[in-house]
């Protein structure tokens, strides 16, 4: 579905992306997983067309997407730190929303209710704490019925109940055939989720494999002490 072939990128004399290949299908749940620097922003906004690669390209279901914008009505995406007009309440902000996608699909507004945000409404973006201006972009990415959703740090700010909700959400939506992609630091809260793992440090690809294969090969359960195991062993 999302396929990124050979794809670099340099800001100055920083290496963010060094010649990157992945396949990203349908129904997958892949956690893009490394630390501070290594390239997982650049990687998702490429994707999103937020970032022209150097060198490269990016397809999305077979299509180049520079020459493709339309392929961004399929994607939902949640920033890590969502902003907004200030002076808007979370009501005029999802009218917005729905009026620059012109209500072409079927609305899932599960996350909204769930949320309890229709009892908030009126709220201005400026007064929401950051736990709730997460509640709003969540909802927005789910909202349109995406075939793709694109989460970064999607747990973050968000209290317990919160957050447990969204992981039913996004556990639903895996289960309807969608591609998911997730980067997080919280790894534990990855392990019900992720099919497949892409790990990436200094802008390369480490690896891309399967939750099954990547416990097979460290003998650990759990994806925190997975990943660890690996990084012990490329520091050797």
């Amino acid at each position: 579905m999302i396929i990124a072939s050979n794809v670099s990128k340099q800001f100055g004399k920083l290496n963010a992306l060094d010649n990157i290949s992945v396949t990203c299908n349908k129904g997958e749940c892949i956690a893009l997983i490394g630390p501070n620097g290594s390239g997982k922003t650049t990687l998702i906004k490429s994707m999103l067309g937020m970032v022209v690669p150097d060198s490269g390209f990016i397809t999305f279901n077979g299509k180049n997407i520079l020459q493709n914008w339309q392929y961004r009505s399929e994607i939902g995406y949640m920033p890590q730190i969502g902003r907004y007009p200030e002076n808007m309440t979370i009501g005029d902000v999802l009218d917005m929303m729905k009026d620059i996608r012109g209500h072409s699909t079927r609305l899932d507004e599960e996350l909204v209710q769930a949320f309890g945000l229709t009892d908030l409404m009126q709220k201005k973006m400026r007064t929401l704490s950051g736990g709730t201006r997460q509640k709003v972009s969540a909802s927005l990415a789910f909202l349109f019925d995406p075939a793709v959703l694109i989460l970064d740090e999607p747990t973050a700010g968000l209290d317990p109940v919160a957050s447990e909700i969204l992981k039913e959400k996004i556990i639903a939506q895996k289960r309807k055939g969608k591609l998911i992609l997730i980067t997080s630091h919280v790894l534990s809260e990855l392990d019900d989720l992720v099919t497949q793992i892409i790990y990436m440090q200094d802008g390369r690809l480490q690896f891309h494999k399967s939750i099954e294969r990547l416990r097979a090969d460290t003998g650990e359960e759990k994806l925190a002490k997975a990943i660890a195991s690996v990084m012990l062993k490329m520091q050797v």
